[in-house]
């Protein structure tokens, strides 16, 4: 070729196009040419003339395949290349979708725990409220709670539950706000004096509870627990008179509690009257899980009682004050005919507007 010989031909194309198969067929074959070959025009195969008919079209098919392979492999490359790229798009994407959702969970978190927290409160307003109504209300719950929170731990509930169970304890009795005072007395002290009417609204406490439950969106669980805490296990409780397993599981627990905290017994005999209960009141299975966590209580039970009915050795649950707010007796006071006969001489005075709490 004029101007320039093979290997720099080769060089050119090579600059060209790269992916190009390159022969050199050469009657000339020293190892200077090998080097330049390969270092100048990188080539793929050296043909030396004269050559075989066979060979040659064996070198040429293998140099067509190469030049395909090499165009597949470029064909591969661009799309890994392209894929690449928007998998880095992609991860960007992610990683700033996971950071705006971490943010989001945080957020949510700490809303979750300030509605925790909201909740919690709104239930020891709701104790509070009951106490001021009728103070052995208050003392009642806080003793359930303490002998449910006892199965609870005994149980190892998962936490979702205990929380129902917690919340139910603190709201099962707040439906009796809605029952005049003297009523409630009357159903504690002496209920078979009670007309059908008035223990209609008694029993009808469990669903007022629910339905002031249901007013938190959270707390339909907790409502089905406050509605069944009367049922019995045979049947013949209130409000709906279902029964066994209809009755809900943390339902039959708290049933258990209320009705020991509530019975005027203490200690064995209390537990006597659980025991007696078993598989007709209470769920035996509920009976069994109370009798085996129970522990003795630090809260003593307190009972509101009418000026009329205090006796001598009942010991008072809170002070009593006059009107204006002057201490007559002080709380833990172990009553006697001296204290009884001075608060009723002073009530026919100065009517006394508080209620009467003692210990039994």
């Amino acid at each position: 070729m004029p101007r320039e010989n093979g290997l720099e031909f080769l060089g050119k194309v090579k600059a060209i196009q790269p992916d190009a198969t390159r022969l050199l067929m050469t009657g000339v074959l020293d190892l200077s040419t090998v080097i330049q070959a390969i270092n100048k025009g990188e080539i793929f195969r050296f043909i030396v003339k004269p050559c075989l008919r066979e060979d040659l079209l064996a070198t040429l098919r293998n140099a067509v395949q190469r030049y395909e392979l090499i165009g597949q492999n470029n064909v591969l490359q661009r799309a890994t290349q392209a894929m690449n790229r928007e998998l880095a798009v992609l991860n960007e994407s992610l990683a700033s979708q996971v950071a705006r959702e971490a943010e989001q969970n945080r957020q949510l978190a700490g809303l979750n725990q300030s509605l925790e927290q909201n909740l919690h409160r709104s239930v020891k307003l709701c104790l509070k409220t009951m106490q001021t109504f009728y103070p052995s209300l208050g003392t009642q719950a806080r003793l359930v709670h303490e002998l449910c929170c006892d199965m609870a731990e005994g149980l190892a509930l998962p936490p979702n539950q205990r929380q129902v169970l917690e919340i139910s304890v603190g709201l099962h009795d707040i439906g009796l706000v809605g029952v005049p005072r003297r009523l409630i007395r009357l159903w504690h002290t002496a209920p078979e004096v009670l007309t059908p009417a008035e223990m209609a609204l008694i029993h009808q406490h469990p669903v007022m509870g629910q339905e002031l439950a249901s007013f938190v969106q959270d707390l339909s669980e907790v409502g089905l627990v406050i509605r069944s805490h009367h049922e019995r296990f045979d049947g013949t409780g209130y409000p709906d008179q279902t029964f066994a397993g209809q009755i809900p599981w943390l339902g039959r627990l708290l049933a258990v509690a209320v009705s020991y905290a509530e019975n005027d017994e203490e200690g064995r005999d209390a537990m006597a009257i659980i025991k007696r209960g078993n598989g007709k009141a209470f769920d035996p299975e509920a009976v069994q899980v109370f009798t085996r966590f129970h522990r003795p209580s630090t809260i003593r039970k307190e009972f509101e009682i009418a000026m009329s009915d205090l006796k001598s050795g009942m010991v008072l649950a809170k002070g009593v004050h006059t009107a204006s707010g002057i201490l007559l007796i002080p709380k833990g006071q172990v009553l006697n005919d001296t204290y009884i006969d001075k608060l009723r001489s002073h009530n026919r005075v100065n009517p006394i507007k508080q209620s009467l709490a003692v210990y039994r």
